[in-house]
């Protein structure tokens, strides 16, 4: 990971100082960066010992705070790991237009690595991706969005990339066509479990942990698993209730949602649903020869679905 941080470095490089500035600010940020070092340790369980797995964790990076500074755009995000937002510290404009270069610099990077395969999955990756924010745009403040509906959206926006990663960490390793595909699903079902508890998280963390504020995704008038939840499961006064806050949005009605929630055990389902996500991503690895790498694997998808942060 160090060499990693070291080649995002050297290539968030530009001649035009804002760019260097916004770029720097939420690369600098944190995160628990598990999607490159899912690259990392794709290509190390298969023997990779070679330094391309540097350059394309470095990719997947670039992209996913690509993703970042424009979804803190779309969402009217003010606080993202504990501080500022890049929108609310250097304006809407800025954030958007280097998320932009993000990219590109992205896709400038696999063109000197030359290798096609990994540019068709991450640019399949990337259209997903997009496919998803579109698709929970479209969803909010729609309170008629059922569970089917609510894991599209996740699948495509969030646990997308993180099957790519591990997926383009299992060509550089020389994977067959098997086993690379069993690192996509278990990456599918990795991610797809980390979203999951961070809408938990979004009813239930402890905000100096998540560095964001409770409510958000009410605010937004986001449908997610444990509103869901309560809209097919809770009395008519809590399904009332749930209903109207995802469809004028704010945080006015946040408590009397939490209290649904507490009361139907909606999150309870949400932790269950996240769990066995995770129990899906660890059975995907048994094409995988033991290694410590497979080991740190298996670990991830027990953290994903039990994080508070």
């Amino acid at each position: 990971m160090q060499a990693v941080d070291a080649v995002i470095r050297a290539r968030l490089y530009s001649d035009v100082v804002l760019v260097r500035q916004v770029a720097e600010y939420i690369i600098q940020g944190g995160g628990k960066r598990m999607r490159p070092a899912l690259v990392l340790l794709g290509a190390g369980a298969l023997g990779y010992q070679g330094d391309l797995q540097h350059k394309l964790a470095a990719v997947v990076e670039f992209i996913h705070t690509a993703t970042l500074l424009h979804d803190d755009v779309v969402d009217e995000s003010e606080l993202r790991r504990g501080r500022e937002t890049a929108n609310s510290a250097f304006g809407n404009a800025a954030s958007v237009l280097v998320g932009d270069f993000l990219y590109s610099r992205a896709f400038e990077m696999m063109t000197e690595i030359g290798d096609l395969r990994v540019m068709r999955v991450m640019s399949e990756a990337t259209v997903v991706i997009s496919e998803g924010e579109v698709m929970q745009l479209m969803n909010c403040h729609d309170s008629d969005v059922d569970e089917g509906r609510y894991l599209q959206v996740i699948r495509s926006k969030t646990a997308k990339l993180f099957a790519a990663a591990a997926q383009i960490g299992g060509i550089v390793g020389g994977a067959s066509p098997e086993v690379e595909q069993a690192l996509a699903t278990f990456g599918m079902h990795l991610g797809t479990a980390f979203q999951l508890a961070d809408d938990i998280l979004d009813y239930s963390g402890n905000e100096d942990e998540t560095g964001k504020h409770l409510g958000d995704d009410l605010a937004e008038g986001k449908p997610t698993l444990p509103l869901i939840y309560v809209m097919q499961h809770g009395n008519a006064e809590q399904a009332a209730c749930v209903r109207a806050a995802i469809e004028t949005g704010g945080r006015e009605s946040f408590p009397g949602v939490l209290a649904a929630i507490r009361a139907t055990g909606a999150l309870e389902y949400a932790q269950k649903a996240a769990r066995a996500e995770a129990e899906l991503a660890v059975r995907a690895l048994d094409v995988l020869p033991p290694s410590l790498y497979k080991d740190s694997l298996v670990e991830l998808p027990s953290f994903a679905a039990a994080r508070k942060f």
